[in-house]
């Protein structure tokens, strides 16, 4: 099948990729010409396990292209991804001016049936607001060439898209066109050879799921969140709460671990569009309000517990920084608690070493050259000679170190632990005083 994909963000690199991975011609548009001549040169403009591999592949065997050309891009395919940024307005809105710019691209150039995909996380009855962009362009044309519009979103977790995308647990298609389904059933049949995942529903109620499903996640990260910061209190231990709990399969293991807050470029974003979409139909959702209010405050915690230790002024104190990125295997920073983290050590004085296995290029992009932050070739390098380690990503990497040497390069020996990486007796025995999130 051809298939055009508008956007090579992270959704739509992944899926363009992916799609011809299984033999399908898709040609990927985007109007950053950086972008497109990095992509054509062979380079990957995000981090990705197996993204480059697969892209590399496909390029080779002329099933991937890249391309600034809209009229080519438009006439490329009978189906067309929309997989252009929707991000957050002033007021949490998700700002569509790149959805719809895109609609009426297509509108403006389309000839013959064109079945055009919402892949964007996107407000419930942007399909509507899609549907009538293309119409308005058709009819300034003078034309009327068959068209539907789908609903498709995407469910990948940063770090394990490639996967996510080949393994997918469910494929959601919201349509009111037997063309379009059939369609949509053809592109991902080679996805379901064991059994049966797509799930055809409405266009709204597949909006929504996709805001569901990332406001469903975010609500158990806070409210574990929230219930280690309780168990500090109480004495209690939050490993064994997370396993009493999670071992019912009313509830499950997933997303029970408590840390530092979410970050990134999904839950945020989503959490916040959702409630704007709630307040707007005066169905205002209060636990995502708490939920928010409750993520916002987490990614200090770190910090009250130094600020506790060491006392609120820390002029003259250097950190380590063990993980810049918001999760592993990924270099996107953005709304990561080690943002916050840093600004909040700073603003008291202290300089920071970090290291990150990928995100530090990222890191000097959004920070620029300063003074308070430097950067270390290694996690052990970051911790020689700092008055603490902070450890805020759980990268593979840092869960097993070698604790008398850590106690011997730190000033002090304190590790402040965001992840809750370590068995606190092991860590104790070496010499170092340990604080984590919710550990006895």
């Amino acid at each position: 099948m051809k298939i055009t994909m508008i956007g090579t963000g992270y959704v739509g690199l992944v899926t363009g990729a992916c799609l011809a991975e299984v033999g399908n011609d898709v040609l990927c548009l985007d109007v950053d010409a950086r972008k497109i001549e990095i992509l054509k040169a062979g380079g990957v403009p995000i981090h990705e396990p197996g993204l480059e591999a697969v892209i590399r592949r496909n390029v080779d065997a002329g099933r991937l292209a890249f391309t600034t050309d809209v009229d080519a891009a438009v006439a490329h395919g009978q189906i067309q991804f929309i997989a252009v940024g929707t991000p957050p307005d002033e007021d949490g809105s998700a700002d569509m001016q790149y959805v719809i710019a895109a609609a009426r691209a297509i509108g403006r150039r389309m000839e013959g049936l064109k079945i055009v995909v919402d892949k964007s996380t996107v407000p419930v009855g942007t399909a509507d607001r899609v549907r009538a962009a293309i119409a308005e362009e058709l009819a300034a044309r003078g034309v009327a060439h068959p068209f539907a519009v789908v609903s498709n979103p995407e469910f990948l977790k940063e770090g394990a898209a490639v996967e996510d995308f080949m393994k997918p647990d469910r494929i959601v298609v919201g349509a009111d066109d037997e063309r379009a389904i059939a369609a949509m059933r053809a592109v991902y049949a080679p996805f379901m050879r064991n059994h049966e995942r797509l799930l055809v529903m409405d266009l709204r109620s597949a909006e929504l799921t996709k805001y569901a499903a990332n406001a469903m996640l975010a609500t158990r990260i806070s409210f574990m969140n929230e219930l280690a910061n309780l168990a500090d209190e109480l004495g209690a231990d939050i490993e064994h709460v997370r396993q009493g709990i999670g071992s019912d399969p009313r509830i499950g293991y997933h997303f029970l671990y408590p840390g530092a807050g979410y970050g990134g470029s999904c839950f945020p974003k989503d959490v916040k569009a959702l409630r704007h979409t709630a307040r707007e139909r005066g169905r205002p959702l209060r636990i995502l309000d708490a939920v928010e209010a409750a993520n916002d405050a987490q990614k200090l915690r770190l910090v009250e517990k130094i600020v506790a230790r060491l006392g609120e002024d820390l002029s003259g104190r250097r950190f380590a920084l063990w993980g810049l990125a918001f999760k592993p295997n990924t270099d996107d920073m953005r709304e990561a608690p080690s943002r916050e983290i840093i600004a909040a050590l700073v603003q008291r004085g202290a300089t920071i070493v970090a290291y990150d296995p990928v995100a530090m290029d990222e890191a000097k992009r959004i920070f620029g050259p300063v003074p308070w932050l430097a950067y270390a070739p290694s996690p052990m390098a970051a911790v020689q000679g700092a008055d603490a380690l902070v450890i805020v990503t759980e990268w593979k990497e840092f869960r097993s170190p070698d604790f008398s040497a850590l106690a011997a390069a730190l000033a002090a020996p304190l590790v402040f632990d965001g992840r809750n990486l370590f068995d606190p007796p092991r860590v104790r025995a070496a010499g170092l005083e340990y604080f984590a999130i919710g550990r006895r």
